[in-house]
């Protein structure tokens, strides 16, 4: 599932954010921000995991942006692909996209010259805390839309989101809690 905040959010972190949900069980949930822009590069997040350069291509466009994943754990990457996960590294969260904190994985889809986007960061919440922030008017749930999360632009995804389901930021009012 995604997460469309409340049009009516103005929390620093979660204004109008679009979120891909990993994991959503009893112990909690998280999920990474899909459509914010991190402030560094894929080339500086390999450089100061002191990547073997040997590893890499060095035709390879990793100066591609990051994106923000959310505040917690802002050290933490996530990367997403179209495809499968293999094992226990990481998510399948809809039959055509995998997200993954494994670094291996990573280093993999360079060298294979795969598409992907690397999110530093995520969102999180305790036990029972996102189905009360649903409950209380904070998010809308959607069904995941691979062809948004990979192809639409950051800047119209959360539009996108909304349109989905038939809404504008204007023609729906929740009543979020207070971040």
């Amino acid at each position: 599932m995604m997460l469309i905040s409340s049009p009516q959010m103005h929390d620093l972190w979660f204004e109008k954010t679009l979120i891909l949900v990993c994991q959503h069980d009893e112990d909690g949930a998280m999920g990474v921000v899909i459509n914010r822009e991190g402030s560094i590069t894929v080339d500086q997040v390999m450089d100061n995991l002191q990547s073997d350069p040997d590893q890499l291509p060095s035709n390879d466009p990793t100066d591609d942006p990051t994106w923000w994943g959310g505040p917690v754990g802002t050290g933490t990457g996530f990367v997403l692909w179209r495809g499968k996960v293999e094992d226990d590294e990481g998510w399948n969260v809809a039959p055509d996209v995998a997200v993954s904190p494994s670094v291996e994985r990573l280093v993999q889809l360079i060298q294979t010259k795969s598409a992907f986007h690397l999110c530093l960061g995520y969102a999180g919440w305790g036990p029972g805390q996102l189905d009360e922030e649903i409950k209380r008017g904070s998010w809308l749930a959607v069904d995941i839309d691979s062809s948004l999360v990979f192809d639409a632009p950051l800047s119209d995804r959360y539009d996108l989101a909304l349109a989905s389901l038939g809404l504008t930021s204007s023609t729906v009012w929740m009543q979020p809690i207070d971040e």
